[in-house]
């Protein structure tokens, strides 16, 4: 009597190297094939969306998150979080527009901002190196007090600076191409070179990866997170900078929520919120899908709160997306 041909079901070392392919595929291509996809359907559901015009406003738009979330990425790598980087924001854009206001020439105040990101990302590295307490209630904290201090240092009101000295970071442009998108590709390529071709980078990479294991190589964990923490804020006074300079003005409530979308960047590009494993570049492509997706929708005439609903959806994709590519990794 012949036997029936039975189909068995997939083992689970099969169902993990399929899994396996599909992380590996998605990290070498699945993220531009989503933002090249994306561009095609606004291209043809948003009118204007590909004028020369509305690109150079898509890139202005995003630059600012994408240089928040490089510094994101780095700190995200070491398996850390940072929800401050929008108050970090704020209280950069407050500090280089008072330090303007009340004399101080164009350069020393642009410094002025960066150094105020930085010396707030210090404190935040401060307390999750040497305290070990954990990244996201001391970066909760801080969003919240750092936030304080932008409103109590301008009385609750916004300051004007028509004349603002820097004025031309957020509003100029190199050779046709804005000045923040300038700014924001060197602070990619800066880095990229961190990350990839120093001691640092790699040790950034081995303290997310496993923060003991660096620690008997003989690593220091406390000067690399601290050191993270510092360039995110840095990055983070940047950015601030530039937001003044584009609105000319010193805004108590710049940033806010911008946290949330620098986070989606990161992650949407492939960095791990487990730690040890991404990619800056990956980063800009998921900065750049978060902008296209909020500038379509904007050009659809899509309400605002139905925006959020899509890009809250956005973020949970991405992180359903790293869960998936976890998954796919053997286990140790």
């Amino acid at each position: 009597m012949t036997q029936a041909t039975v189909l068995q079901p997939s083992t689970p070392v099969e169902q993990r190297k399929t899994l396996a392919t599909i992380a590996y595929w998605w990290d070498k291509v699945g993220i531009f094939a989503v933002l090249v996809l994306l561009g095609l359907f606004m291209a043809i559901m948003a009118p204007n969306f590909l004028s020369v015009d509305n690109g150079l406003n898509v890139a202005r738009a995003v630059s600012i998150n994408a240089i928040l979330a490089a510094g994101m990425t780095m700190i995200i790598i070491t398996a850390g979080i940072d929800l401050s980087v929008g108050s970090i924001l704020a209280v950069s854009g407050v500090a280089g527009v008072l330090l303007w206001t009340s004399g101080v020439p164009a350069v020393p105040a642009v410094l002025g901002g960066i150094l105020a990101g930085a010396v707030a990302g210090f404190v935040n590295g401060a307390f999750v190196a040497w305290l070990a307490l954990p990244a996201f209630i001391v970066t909760l904290g801080s969003m919240t007090y750092l936030r304080g201090t932008a409103y109590s240092l301008l009385d609750g009101q916004p300051l004007i600076a028509s004349g603002l000295g820097y004025r031309g970071l957020g509003n100029g442009a190199v050779a046709g191409i804005p000045t923040p998108v300038v700014l924001m590709i060197i602070v990619y390529v800066i880095f990229w070179f961190l990350l990839e071709r120093t001691t640092f980078g790699r040790h950034v990479y081995a303290v997310g990866g496993n923060m003991e294991a660096a620690r008997l190589a003989g690593i220091n964990v406390k000067r690399v997170l601290l050191g993270v923490y510092t360039i995110g804020g840095a990055a983070a006074g940047l950015a601030g900078i530039i937001f003044s300079a584009r609105v000319l003005s010193a805004q108590p409530t710049a940033g806010n929520g911008y946290e949330l979308d620098a986070i989606a960047a990161v992650v949407l590009g492939g960095t791990s919120l487990a730690g040890g494993r991404g990619r800056v570049l990956g980063t800009l492509i998921g900065a750049l899908i978060i902008g296209v997706l909020s500038n379509g929708l904007v050009l659809m005439n899509v309400p605002f709160f139905y925006q959020l609903i899509v890009k809250g959806v956005v973020i949970v994709i991405a992180v359903a997306l790293d869960s998936i590519r976890r998954l796919s990794r053997p286990s140790s």
